[in-house]
């Protein structure tokens, strides 16, 4: 079983390590995943064996608290709450920090008000920042540091610790430091200008990271409110939630449709861009499906709720969604490695800072180390690393979303940009999968009469089949108004055709595998066979009493955006296959339509997932698009499954991104995000590396003895804080992307 819940008191890469470790750690949870631009974390766990108050001791034993009890709207209360609290702690902290650092900084002290210069004063104004401001940091870091793990509260709070204590000791007893030859100056701003700078950037970070999951709260926002039900024949205005399976709900012009359904009566457009991304409003009539969420533009209808609550099409997406934001990708793996040994390497640098300055370092030596370590302490907090790929990810699933594009996780989003081979099923992908009826031949010694006898017979065999073909051949029958025999002994040959017995005489209906098993010789209906493959037709050879009757053509037309699709493709140097279980002549007919040059043709369903394979084991990076339940496996076993939104819940189930708009120049667009969205991820991982990578070194004074240049802490709490900002707001420049 699977939970997600939010987590309070997360604030970096590493803290994403310590509640992982954490919660796996509870015996009967098998895996768990904490998202820092999420601020949640999901565990599949047995609920037999793990109970919340289990989960919630395991993160509390290590500083974090669990949210499992909390409803969205009070969590999004408190989220709003927390955000304002930070921005008093923020204001009140910088206020104080520049105050003491007016005071006590050369050049500045001399200008301040007698009574900031007094050493007392700044200590009990650095004490609200440190004691007040700055609890939340202690209140992370004890529970962590009894449980031998550290964050980035660790270090922070060692950091201003020892800068506010050594300060306290220059206040009450300066004459010990004169005696020992160090000037007694304080440095109650560097503490206090730390923790305001770092609540500064949690502040501008959160209200950054609000704008990644901006898409969620789009797509909760886009649902209706009320349902107008019709009871007793009077229409009744009742809240969404109380809509029931079976509901007959009115929809006037202008108005959101409240669930999914089928429409019973009347006939509109409707704006489905909502949901799937395409703006051209939809036509609906008698037997239409509509989506909740979407909006009725012009006629008023009636339709029966067939999916409410959790079951509509938009409560999916959400779902799909969040467990995309929430999922973690491969590449983010390196970030969450590197961060679970950055803190303790971190610490240690800081103590060899310290040591080496105190040795060889400039008079006063004790305090110029103290800051070097200092600066180390804070310039090398991880929480850049740790945002640099899930903010992408947020930002790149819901950019998705709003184009029709559903992300069932990251590692699919990931796996995306390195597609060299795409195969694409032909029915009800390609083509629209509503083949009609175009030709009905009879054979020379056919014991037919007319073309309507071999379609009554055709459709009479037909009707207990599922092949969309099979439809085509019943709908035709249907217009025709004929009356259908009966057929006993029914049975599908999968891939070959079906066969039964009417007036006690044999019926078969199918390809020229059906036949030569039949023990039918198609010599002389070949060149009326190849006629009609030639135009793309698929054909059914029809027998009666074991002599062929006649031939029935069907078309399925190909898609208006398949031919644009498949040379986009092309464009982006991606091998374009097709897969069907069409003859060679017919699937090469729809080949050359579309500019596909490799079709694989005559493939049995269950053949599909091995031709994938192959093409995998010949080193290449596959995504297979496909609709149907016989798709399942292949979209499975493909490095990247991708799933039409007209397809089964089985297909979709089964494939990593959904095109819900059908459109299948989204393919394109799919693969484009996937290449965009992992540009954004390295460049930030570049810079999030860079960043502790050159500046460490400067923190610790590499540049001192060359340039005489040390760094400040609160300059290293700058830019600590400034990094952070800067990869979330690379990750937003993702929404300008035009797919």
């Amino acid at each position: 079983m699977k939970k997600t819940f939010s987590i309070s008191g997360m604030h970096c890469a590493s803290c994403v390590t310590i509640i992982e470790r954490s919660l796996t750690k509870v015996a009967g949870i098998s895996s768990a995943t904490a998202n820092l631009a999420t601020l949640q974390a999901s565990i599949d766990y047995d609920p037999e064996l793990v109970s919340d108050n289990q989960i919630e001791r395991a993160l509390e034993d290590v500083g974090y608290k669990a949210l499992l009890h909390v409803q969205k709207d009070s969590e999004e209360l408190t989220k709003q709450k927390e955000l304002r609290d930070l921005k008093i702690k923020t204001s009140l902290s910088l206020s104080l920090g520049l105050l003491i650092l007016w005071g006590s900084f050369p050049g500045l002290r001399e200008t301040a008000p007698k009574l900031l210069t007094v050493s007392l004063v700044q200590l009990v104004l650095a004490s609200v920042v440190q004691f007040w401001a700055g609890l939340v940091f202690y209140r992370a870091t004890i529970p962590s540091l009894k449980h031998r793990s550290a964050n980035m509260d660790t270090l922070v709070t060692i950091g201003t610790t020892v800068a506010f204590s050594y300060s306290a000791f220059v206040t009450f007893f300066p004459n010990y430091l004169e005696n020992l030859g160090i000037p007694p100056e304080p440095y109650f701003d560097v503490s206090t200008i730390i923790i305001a700078l770092i609540l500064l950037g949690r502040f501008l970070e959160a209200k950054a990271k609000s704008g990644t999951s901006e898409a969620i709260r789009k797509l909760i926002g886009l649902q209706a409110k009320n349902a107008r039900v019709v009871r007793d024949g009077k229409d009744i205005d009742i809240p969404i939630e109380n809509v029931v399976l079976g509901d007959h709900i009115r929809v006037r012009p202008g108005e959101k449709i409240p669930v999914d359904g089928v429409v019973l009566e009347g006939t509109s457009s409707v704006d489905e861009s909502m949901v799937s991304g395409e703006s051209i409003p939809v036509d609906k009539m008698k037997d239409s499906e509509v989506f909740g969420a979407t909006i009725n533009k012009s006629g008023s209808f009636v339709y029966k709720a067939t999916k409410v609550g959790k079951d509509t099409l938009l409560a999916q997406i959400i779902r799909l969604v969040q467990e995309a934001q929430g999922s973690k990708a491969p590449i983010q793996r390196i970030a969450d490695l590197i961060s679970s040994y950055f803190v303790p390497i971190v610490i240690m640098l800081a103590v060899a800072t310290f040591a080496v300055w105190y040795i060889f370092g400039p008079a006063p030596s004790f305090v110029f180390a103290t800051l070097n370590a200092i600066a180390v302490l804070i310039i090398a907090c991880p929480c850049a690393m740790g945002l640099a790929t899930p903010t992408a990810i947020m930002v790149g699933t819901g950019l998705g979303a709003g184009r029709g594009i559903l992300i069932k996780d990251a590692e699919s989003l990931e796996i995306a940009h390195k597609i060299n081979t795409i195969i694409f099923d032909k029915t009800g992908t390609l083509t629209k999968g509503k083949p009609e009826v175009t030709d009905i031949v009879l054979t020379k010694n056919s014991k037919s009469k007319n073309a309507d006898e071999i379609l009554s017979l055709a459709a009479a065999i037909e009707k207990n089949s599922e092949h969309s073909l099979a439809e085509a051949i019943v709908t035709k029958s249907e217009t025709r108004k004929l009356d259908l025999p009966k057929v006993a002994d029914f049975a599908a040959i999968a891939g070959h055709g079906v066969r039964g017995v009417v007036n006690g005489k044999s019926l078969a209906l199918g390809n020229r595998k059906l036949m030569t098993k039949e023990g039918l010789d198609i010599g002389q209906i070949e060149s009326n066979l190849e006629k009609l493959e030639n135009d793309g037709k698929t054909v059914m050879i029809l027998a009666y009493d074991n002599q062929i009757s006649g031939l029935i053509a069907v078309s399925d037309t190909v898609k208006d955006t398949a031919h644009e699709a498949v040379s986009q493709l092309k464009k982006l140097g991606l091998e374009v296959v097709m897969i069907t279980g069409d003859n060679h002549r017919t699937a090469q007919a729809i080949g050359e339509k579309l500019g596909i040059d490799k079709i694989l043709a005559e493939v049995l369903p269950q053949e599909k997932e091995s031709k994938v394979r192959e093409i995998q084991e010949q080193g290449k990076i596959v995504a297979m698009v496909g609709d149907g339940i016989n798709d399942a496996p292949a979209l499975a076993s493909a490095d990247v499954g991708i799933a039409m939104g007209s397809g089964t819940d089985v297909a979709m189930e089964s494939a990593g991104i959904t095109l819900i708009n059908q459109d299948l120049r989204s393919v394109v667009a799919a693969l484009n995000l996937s290449r965009k969205t992992m540009r954004t991820i390295k460049l930030n991982l570049f810079w999030a590396f860079g960043y502790n990578v050159a500046l460490i070194p400067v923190a610790m004074g590499i540049l001192y003895p060359f340039f005489g240049v040390s760094m400040n802490p609160i300059f290293a709490s700058l830019a600590m804080s400034t990094s952070s900002i800067s990869v979330v707001l690379n990750s937003l420049l993702l929404k300008r992307v035009r797919l």
